[in-house]
């Protein structure tokens, strides 16, 4: 069977969003209490979204447990991005912390609470007081379960303003006009395989993160980058793609995340000789260093022999000594992890854990209003009138090339309630909604019909293939060869990415041709990010480079990071698979600029 336009139904919406996770539920809730007809578009149902794996918390400075303000959130931000993150975004998101935290609150969140019956904050990775001097109680929590809590109230909220939700449904293209305006986007319904238009005044991409472009990734398997892809298609490019963060404490073997909240709370991480190596790497910091660093100095000691298990491999977590009441009070979910996934219970023994892929830092480019901005001749962000980007697929860049535990949450929430509130006041001016141009569905109903009744390739297949590739070529500990080879293996295996064929073409929740379609968003996210990576030669953050590195106190890069040629973002261009580069947004709204420094913990 093959799909034709006369087949395809269209219906018209003020504003489509394009998952339902915390930022895109965050928008909805802003647009539909606006009164806007709004469409929000989801694989699963909302409450499955990935925001939901989220555990440690949400970084706010409410100084609910000892002295804080935005300032130091601002600095300790800049600092984890490696001065990398624009600073106007990360003065508007710091300042707005406390805000959005209290907003859910309202909204009936269940937040941990102190005897007092304030919030309970706990520390967490890179989070200090006064600049750096010592670690700040900042992670506003509910346990080890605040995405989970998070989307639920979102979802509460969203179903009591009447939010219009398609689930089990795939957005595949953006469609753009003549002028190059977003005027909707074509969409699966995977149930029934019917493809339908999506007219609308404005769309809203929320589609997440790309994690699964890795082969270990503590990420849900439908995180496969579709915003991007989507984006990378209609000519928009993609910043900071070779910034990808490894989560410190992911369970070996599994993948599945323990929360930086285990460390916040006091769990330590040990070597095979039972000593706690953080302190030699973070005399202050300890086990609360960024996640970048800890990851690497993880690494380290796995490849100096000191890794635990047969194979030495990993290292452990310790937990037991914060005694059982606590760790069952603030850690649920964790002991639930241990048993199942380690077959370990955490009140008794450490869990072995190693570096897994966690979070992208980049994505497509926004400004602070969460408008999607593009490269023209005169500007740098030049916006493109009718598309938004928010959450983990976009790139305001508040993360910069590492972003700190916390800020995610943080981030859907700031950003999906700022692109909600300027969608409300471009709608009060837009009345109608523009035509749309004949070819809408070309491109959707070629990307169809070329995977129906030929025999090519298995998606999986190729998907596995581009997982290995991209773990090998692009980890923890990164070389010029070794991504120099990434690059021409990713090449070859986007030609392969072209040859996918569907055996079973049956259209009634068709799970093969979903899985193909997903493919295809997953190749742009793997492609950008290792040709990205490939020509950016420095150390910087999540980007380690073992030819780059230098000591702390080298006069041009000290460990590594080249401020004077390489303090800029990339822009990767699918069409021509070329790089351009844009420059760091280093002054901040109402404050003065902090100036790039060496990072020490």
């Amino acid at each position: 069977m093959s799909y034709t336009k006369d087949q395809i139904t269209t219906r018209k919406f003020d504003v489509v969003i394009i998952g339902a996770g915390g930022s895109g539920m965050r928008a909805s809730l802003q647009l539909a209490r606006a009164g806007l007809n709004v469409a929000v578009l989801s694989k699963v149902f909302p409450t499955r979204s990935h925001t939901v794996a989220a555990q440690g918390g949400i970084g706010a400075s409410l100084g609910n447990m000892s002295d804080d303000n935005w300032h130091y959130h601002f600095y300790d931000t800049i600092k984890g991005s490696d001065w990398l993150g624009d600073q106007d975004a990360i003065e508007f998101m710091c300042r707005e912390a406390p805000k959005v935290v209290y907003d859910l609150e309202h909204m009936g969140m269940p937040f941990d609470r102190n005897p007092d019956g304030t919030i309970y904050q706990r520390p967490f990775g890179g989070h200090t007081a006064n600049y750096g001097e010592k670690p700040v109680q900042r992670a506003c929590a509910a346990a080890d379960r605040t995405g989970h809590a998070m989307l639920h109230t979102l979802y509460q909220q969203n179903v009591a303003a009447k939010t219009s939700f398609f689930v089990e449904w795939m957005a595949l293209d953006l469609i753009r006009d003549a002028e190059g305006d977003v005027v909707g986007v074509t969409a699966l319904e995977m149930e029934t395989g019917d493809l339908h238009v999506l007219h609308a005044k404005t769309v809203l991409m929320a589609t997440g993160g790309a994690g699964r472009i890795y082969a270990a990734s503590t990420n849900a398997f439908i995180n496969t980058g579709d915003g991007l892809g989507m984006a990378a298609r209609a000519g928009i490019p993609l910043e900071d793609m070779e910034f990808w963060q490894f989560h410190p404490t992911g369970v070996a073997g599994a993948g599945v995340l323990l929360t930086e909240g285990c460390r916040g709370e006091g769990a330590i991480l040990l070597n095979s000789n039972g000593e706690r190596f953080m302190e030699r790497y973070a005399p202050t910091l300890k086990d609360l260093a960024p996640r970048d660093f800890v990851s690497r100095c993880m690494d380290q000691e796995i490849k100096e022999g000191r890794g635990c298990g047969p194979n030495k491999d990993h290292v452990l977590l310790k937990l037991d000594h914060l005694g059982a009441d606590t760790i069952h009070k603030r850690l649920p979910s964790v002991y639930e992890i241990g048993v199942n996934f380690a077959n370990v219970d955490i009140t008794k023994e450490p869990i072995p854990v190693v570096p897994t892929i966690h979070y992208q830092m980049g994505g497509i480019p926004t400004n602070i209003n969460g408008q999607v901005v593009t490269q023209s001749a005169t500007d740098n962000n030049a916006v493109v009138n009718g598309l938004y980007a928010v959450g983990e697929c976009s790139c305001v860049s508040v993360h910069g090339a590492n972003r700190l535990g916390t800020n995610s949450l943080l981030d859907l929430l700031v950003f999906g309630r700022a692109a909600g509130n300027h969608i409300v006041e471009f709608a009060s001016k837009t009345k109608s909604h523009k035509a749309l141009p004949a070819d809408a569905t070309d491109r959707t109903l070629e990307r169809l019909n070329k995977l129906e009744g030929r025999g090519g390739e298995y998606a999986q297949d190729v998907a596995n293939d581009m997982r290995a590739a991209m773990q090998q070529h692009a980890g923890v500990f990164r070389t010029q060869a070794s991504m120099d080879e990434g690059v021409q293996k990713i090449a070859a295996i986007r030609e392969r990415v072209n040859a996918i064929g569907l055996k079973d073409t049956s259209k009634v929740f068709n799970t093969a041709r979903i899985e193909a379609l997903e493919v295809e968003n997953l190749i742009e996210a793997a492609q950008a990010t290792m040709v990205s990576a490939a020509a950016r030669r420095e150390c910087r953050g999540a980007h380690t480079v073992s030819d780059y590195e230098r000591p702390v106190d080298d006069a041009v890069a000290p460990l590594g990071r080249d401020d004077a040629n390489w303090m800029k973002h990339t822009l990767w261009h699918s069409e021509s698979n070329s790089l351009t580069y844009k420059p760091v947004k280093l002054k901040p709204l109402t404050v003065d600029s902090v100036p790039p420094k060496v990072r020490t913990f």
